[in-house]
């Protein structure tokens, strides 16, 4: 741990202490000043500037110079003596001083103004042009490193600083508008039915940070897994060889090779963001999460307060109607149907039963098998009869499930082989297809169509590159038939 985590600051006494109003305002207006550029007051300035206030109507000069000595001693302010109009030996002894805030003081004032402009909400935006940047700043460092290093320090210094500028306003700013959206004061506005009129603009909002995130994501990722380590590392040598090489009157800097680890370290977190780490889910993931329930969440409300909208309107005009159409019909079985339609069945009853999930995202209702029900005793004191039993082995029936999944893999596999015709698949000249490979067909589409070059590599090891040509297709299967663009899928390697 470094020792500097543990030290008080003692520059920010002044925020909490005895008399906090009188040095805030000194400390507001250095600070306002130092804004202004200008760097050095005198206190007749600082004075002159108080007593322009009803709360320092009795402030003294005395009190201001006990002040500006606290705050010289908290290291808040630069105390300089003034010699430059200096007449006499008599002047000079009366050390006349001009004062300048710290840079630990700018720092907390700004703080303070960025807090004060917060107010009791968080603030952040999801701009779905950041990514965009970042990605044209990563593409320029792929580019130095495949040139060689061509570059001047300094451009690779600035595209370096770019890039995790880009990158901390992404995190910073995203966190803080799902903050916002999950606080107690948009929950609160949410339930009114004033936020009807911004329903629209939330979910445009969202949707297309959504699409511009699946877009450049995707391009991210991929250029991040082709950057060799070696090249990133050399990258990183040069930005720390130009920072040493700036004059800086202070300390020694830390040695070059506790430099590097450090800015890889910042390299590595911004890979595992969006790649994520050890088989966990990478940050993005889960961004794209919170901004998917977002707009469910949303959804749902809007859905709510229309409910509530419905509930209160007089449906009697809709009766009406109804009432003319029955008594237009000529005989009770019409009037029977038009009821079914209208009401739905009088005497349907619902069954629900607990089946076992499938972790097969393809597979349809009716695939599965029908679910039992067992009825239970209405009897207050009804408890179940259980009888300790042995653990069973059921190496036999897993190894049975996975020669099983094994064989339907090597079976689809080779149904996709089948409608491989000089290394590509023309989606134009399919016959009739399974589900399955439909569903295949347009997943590998839409993956590859994200990517740079349109080029991906399958859930079994194939690399595709999809081509779009003029025109459109019917791409029938057994479900029914599909109207798409028409596309090429070129096998450059089946993974043998």
């Amino acid at each position: 741990m470094d020792a500097t985590w543990l030290k008080p600051i003692v520059e920010t006494k002044y925020l909490s202490t005895e008399n906090a109003h009188r040095y805030r305002a000194i400390l507001r207006y250095f600070y306002i000043q130092h804004e202004r550029m200008r760097q050095y007051l005198f206190p007749e300035e600082v004075y002159a500037f108080l007593k322009q206030h009803e709360e320092f109507a009795d402030y003294t000069e005395e009190e201001l110079q006990q002040d500006l000595d606290q705050l010289v001693k908290w290291n808040n302010l630069i105390a300089r003596q003034e010699t430059s109009h200096v007449r006499t030996i008599e002047e000079f002894k009366k050390k006349r001083f001009r004062y300048q805030c710290s840079p630990y003081t700018v720092e907390i004032e700004r703080m303070i103004r960025t807090l004060e402009q917060l107010g009791d909400s968080f603030g952040g935006s999801l701009e779905k042009t950041r990514f965009d940047r970042l990605y044209a700043s990563l593409s320029r460092i792929e580019a130095i490193i495949a040139s060689g290093f061509q570059e001047q320090r300094d451009e690779m210094y600035q595209v370096w600083e770019e890039t995790f500028d880009y990158f901390k306003k992404i995190i910073q700013n995203s966190a803080d508008y799902m903050a916002y959206l999950h606080s107690e004061n948009v929950e609160e506005r949410m339930t009114s039915e004033s936020f009807l009129v911004y329903k629209e603009q939330f979910t445009a909002y969202l949707r297309d940070f959504i699409v511009a995130l699946q877009k450049t994501s995707m391009q991210i990722e991929q250029l991040l897994e082709n950057l060799p380590e070696d090249g990133v590392r050399q990258f990183i040598g040069h930005v720390v060889d130009y920072e040493r090489s700036i004059p800086r009157f202070a300390d020694a800097p830390p040695p070059r090779p506790m430099q590097i680890e450090e800015k890889w370290e910042t390299w590595r977190s911004l890979c595992e963001w969006f790649l994520g780490r050890n088989g966990r889910e990478s940050e993005l993931l889960f961004l794209q999460y919170q901004t998917n329930e977002a707009i469910r969440r949303l959804t749902r409300v809007v859905q709510r307060l229309g409910e509530r909208h419905h509930h209160f309107r007089s449906r009697k005009g809709d009766y009406l109607h109804l009432a003319r159409w029955f008594s237009r019909l000529e005989s009770i079985e019409e009037a029977h149907c038009l009821s079914a339609v209208v009401f739905g069945c009088f005497h349907t009853k619902h069954l629900v039963a607990d089946t076992e999930a499938t972790d097969n995202i393809y597979r349809d209702v009716w695939d599965e098998p029908p679910a039992e029900w067992v009825t239970k005793p209405r009897v207050r004191h009804y408890g179940e009869k259980k009888k300790p039993q042995a653990i069973e082995d059921k190496e036999r029936e897993k190894e049975e499930a996975r020669l099983r999944y094994l064989e339907e893999k090597a079976r689809e596999e080779a149904e996709l082989k089948q409608f491989v015709t000089d290394g590509k698949i023309v989606l134009a000249d399919l016959p009739e297809v399974t589900p399955y490979v439909r569903k295949t067909l347009l997943g590998w589409i839409a993956k590859a169509m994200g990517r740079e070059g349109q080029a991906m590599k399958t859930e079994n090891g194939w690399v595709v590159n999809v081509v779009n040509k003029e025109g459109t297709i019917c791409l029938r299967a057994e479900d029914g038939e599909l109207v798409m663009p028409n596309y090429e899928i070129h096998v450059l390697s089946r993974g043998e």
